[in-house]
């Protein structure tokens, strides 16, 4: 505690540069990352497969591949302009104190002056400011959903339904938000100095509370999730789950063809009741060992305690953030350069200290990205050693080829923005070598002694 707070006061400082600072960083993360993308786009320019998929992946489906990469990489490119042009315009012409300024002015004029304060000024605000940020979002969700998607075939939504699902996404933030937020704040206004203690247990609290209520609640207003029918697929399943003691407690397929062509499988629940779902896509498009080995990988995720050991390392990584956050929530220079001089909103110090956290979560997430590739290989080594290996490594190209993933990447781009090793790389590591290989290779090993036996003759 005393060492937070010397550190507060060393950094309210007068006339502190904050705003030219939390500028610098934001100007100096969009330019390092539009250089990452420039680095890989020059990968994705190249016009055949790495070798360990050139058995595996037609010019075609590449070429098709490709072109999704760089589609996607120009979209980053303009897409990011756009944001950090937003950015830079909140900042420059003060849009936050003057958004706290109007919505002060509302709750004034229409809200009884007993339910007004902090607490409600602050719901107002930011409700207020989700609701301009999301329309300005709507062109580019707009463009990545229906021209971008459309154009390579996965999107299989309709306009009623993005918009529907917006809609719904925006009543879950009231339903949710208005007693989070509140929460939020009561807690640091009543506990003082030491709220950091107290909103990180808050904190666990409500990670628990979505885990167990997110499959019950939310899930069922965006997808449909139906029972896995009796067969192999859910005999094969049920019998990995048996195998490895994984509290299975429902096996679930969704409707993710309702929105998307693209393919994926996932557990969640509490530590002793799991659910499996499993996209429909995936199921369409694979054999049914080929899914096996997926949640073969996905439990070892399990099994070698991933899941349990990211939790903790996210539960640390809140901790330190509240603690930090107290650090600059009293700090009236960061407030002052920012257009606040005569009120000190905690929602506002949140905000601009979550600005200034940015170069460190930068760090934070390289690092996070290289223990989820390495959890990511163990998991693959798992499903290896439960029997799955060539099953595993035929289901990843196949899931690489419909996905129109990307099959390189350059090393510093991937190190940065990835959390899974690229196909190659996974291939690599399973020891995979294609069906077409083999067949040449036992060609080969034919005709090298039937080419000595005719020296010997």
């Amino acid at each position: 505690m005393d060492l937070l707070q010397r550190l507060a006061r060393f950094l309210d400082r007068p006339m502190f540069p904050w705003k030219r600072l939390i500028v610098g960083f934001s100007l100096g993360q969009y330019l390092f990352e539009g250089f990452l993308s420039l680095r890989q786009y020059q990968i994705l320019k190249q016009t055949k497969p790495p070798k360990v998929l050139q058995d595996e992946v037609s010019q075609e489906i590449f070429d098709k591949s490709q072109a999704y990469g760089r589609a996607k990489a120009k979209f980053g490119f303009v897409s990011g302009l756009y944001g950090q042009a937003q950015n830079l315009g909140f900042i420059y012409y003060d849009i936050l104190p003057k958004l706290w300024a109007v919505t002060g002015i509302w709750l004034t004029r229409y809200i009884p002056a007993q339910y007004t304060g902090e607490i409600m000024h602050t719901l107002v605000f930011f409700f207020t400011f989700n609701i301009i940020t999301t329309v300005l979002s709507l062109p580019t969700s707009y463009y990545s959903t229906f021209v971008l998607e459309e154009k390579f075939g996965f999107n299989k939504q309709t306009v009623k339904l993005w918009l529907t699902d917006m809609i719904k996404g925006q009543a879950l933030m009231v339903v949710f938000g208005v007693p989070l937020l509140s929460a939020f704040l009561a807690i640091i206004q009543k506990t003082g100095s030491g709220f950091f203690y107290y909103l990180w247990l808050f904190g666990v609290g409500v990670q628990v509370f979505m885990i167990t209520i997110y499959p019950i609640a939310i899930l069922p207003l965006f997808n449909k999730l139906s029972p896995l029918e009796e067969g192999p697929l859910k005999t094969g399943v049920e019998g990995l789950a048996k195998r490895l003691e994984f509290p299975l407690k429902e096996l679930y397929v969704i409707d993710g063809s309702k929105r998307s062509a693209h393919s994926n499988a996932y557990f969640y629940g509490l530590p002793w009741k799991k659910h499996i779902v499993i996209y429909d896509t995936l199921i369409e498009k694979s054999e049914t060992e080929e899914v096996v080995a997926v949640l073969s990988h996905e439990l070892g995720h399990w099994s070698l305690s991933h899941t349990t050991k990211l939790f903790g390392i996210s539960q640390f990584h809140m901790f330190y953030l509240f603690a930090l956050f107290s650090v600059f929530i009293n700090n009236r220079s960061l407030y002052q350069s920012f257009g606040f001089h005569k009120e000190f909103p905690i929602i506002i110090g949140f905000i601009l200290f979550s600005d200034a956290l940015a170069p460190m979560d930068t760090v934070v997430k390289l690092l996070m990205n290289i223990l989820s590739r390495k959890f990511e290989f163990q998991a693959d080594e798992f499903a290896v050693k439960l029997g799955y290996s060539k099953e595993l490594a035929k289901s990843l190209i196949k899931l690489q080829i419909q996905n129109l993933s990307t099959m390189d990447a350059d090393w510093l781009y991937a190190s940065y923005h990835f959390s899974h090793p690229i196909l190659p790389e996974r291939l690599g590591a399973l020891g995979w070598v294609s069906d077409e290989k083999k067949s040449n290779g036992k060609a080969r090993d034919v005709e090298k002694p039937l080419k000595a036996a005719d020296r010997e003759l």
